[in-house]
């Protein structure tokens, strides 16, 4: 073991600690993983502590999870930091994410030709507080009809920051009054209006993991432990892999290697409205089902990035997606096809499927064993002490060790790797 390459995977948390509990586990108990040269590489995990550091302050880490900086400033530029002077690896970019922003996503996303909603930015219903405002205000502000604009969009529509936030702030808006009223209690958040697709045929949130991706149908008005459906071909092949093309793409765009995105598809159109999620959803009680799937390739995409020296990308290459953006002589089909080669050249999918065969082939096994065993159940249970009140444990303790034993009898007869 002396001469063995040893990595440590930083985790920076907020309140979470199923997840991580079950990434530890899993990437701790890997057998060490050879490179190409042949030295092994092995893997140990820190929870980070948030603490004053010098700027020239050299890391212990070699990459870092972060679910933490998206709303907490001070590790946002320890990232920012570590990234720029010391190359650690980043899943997100903190330059691109910086408080998920969800604007500068729907921009470029209607230059490449997505199917984004009609989407409209208005001025803050309270002023900023700076001095200079009134003065600005008067002198510049243009005077705006926020029904015109509404009544341009179309009823119903939605109000929304245009930073987003895990459903902060957002108002399905029928009328005028209900309009006026969500703009009144906006306060000092700026605004989109977006206009929304009614009669929509499926709700879909794809988790994108690495050059992995998961799409699941979702609905966002039922119980969180109740979002995910567990239901299959939900959606018609061709359109399946465009909301996988979609997700991918804007990853690769933005630099962002473990996000979410929501898709209406109506039609077998499909609309993105929201695609830029710093901290996605991957809790046990939420996922269920898909919960394994998620940290076998949150593993697998970390011990990727470690044993073959994958390097941070911070920096864009926006030109290259608006070259074909663009171009008048492609249709949609084919600007989402040249998108994806792109997208899939950055996430070096060809070479991550030949690791994870030739170094990682039995993932799967050892992940269906922990899951079938006693200390993923312990797991299953502490959380939902920790997230329900006593009355109800007993009742999703059963509720959602049922989904898991579904997830297990449907790895049956499969491959494991």
């Amino acid at each position: 073991m002396d001469g063995d390459v040893r990595h440590l995977v930083g985790l920076l948390l907020g309140t979470e600690d199923d997840w991580p509990r079950a990434f530890e586990h899993l990437l701790t108990s890997l057998s060490p993983v050879p490179d190409d040269s042949g030295r092994k590489h092995v893997f140990a995990t820190e929870r980070l502590t948030i603490e004053p550091f010098s700027l020239r302050s050299k890391p212990r880490t070699d990459l870092v999870v972060d679910r933490l900086a998206y709303w907490y400033y001070h590790p946002r530029e320890w990232l920012k930091k570590i990234s720029l002077m010391d190359s650690v690896y980043l899943l997100n970019s903190p330059f691109t994410f910086q408080a998920m922003e969800k604007h500068a996503a729907y921009c470029a996303m209607m230059r490449l030709g997505l199917k984004v909603p009609e989407t409209v930015l208005v001025p803050y219903k309270n002023p900023p507080g700076n001095d200079k405002y009134a003065y600005t205000a008067q002198r510049y502000n243009k005077p705006f009809d926020l029904d015109a604009i509404a009544g341009r969009i179309g009823y119903p529509l939605y109000m929304k920051p245009y930073d987003g936030g895990g459903w902060r702030g957002v108002s399905r808006i029928r009328n005028p009054g209900e309009l006026h009223r969500a703009y009144d209690e906006s306060g000092g958040m700026l605004m989109h209006l977006q206009a929304s697709v009614e009669g929509y045929d499926v709700f879909a949130r794809a988790l994108s993991i690495g050059a992995e991706t998961m799409v699941m149908r979702f609905d966002p008005d039922a119980p969180m432990h109740e979002r995910y459906r567990v239901e299959y071909s939900f959606l018609a092949p061709e359109t399946g892999a465009e909301v996988v093309s979609i997700s991918k793409i804007i990853n690769a765009f933005f630099r962002w290697e473990f996000n979410s995105c929501e898709v209406l598809v109506k039609d077998g159109v499909v609309y993105p409205i929201d695609y830029a999620n710093a901290c996605p959803d991957v809790a046990v009680t939420s996922l269920h089902y898909y919960f394994p799937w998620a940290m076998q390739a949150l593993v697998k995409w970390v011990v990727f990035c470690l044993v073959t020296g994958r390097q941070q990308r911070i920096d864009l290459d926006t030109q290259a997606y608006f070259d074909i953006g663009d171009r008048d002589d492609l249709d949609y089909g084919e600007k989402l096809a040249a998108y994806r080669r792109l997208a899939d050249a950055y996430f070096a999918v060809d070479a991550y499927r030949e690791f994870c065969e030739e170094r990682l082939p039995d993932i799967g096994q050892r992940l269906l064993d922990w899951v079938r065993g006693p200390a993923f159940d312990q797991l299953l249970v502490d959380t939902v002490a920790s997230t329900y009140p006593v009355h109800e444990q007993e009742r999703f303790v059963a509720h959602f060790r049922g989904l898991v034993s579904l997830w297990v009898g449907d790895q049956a007869g499969q491959p494991q790797g």
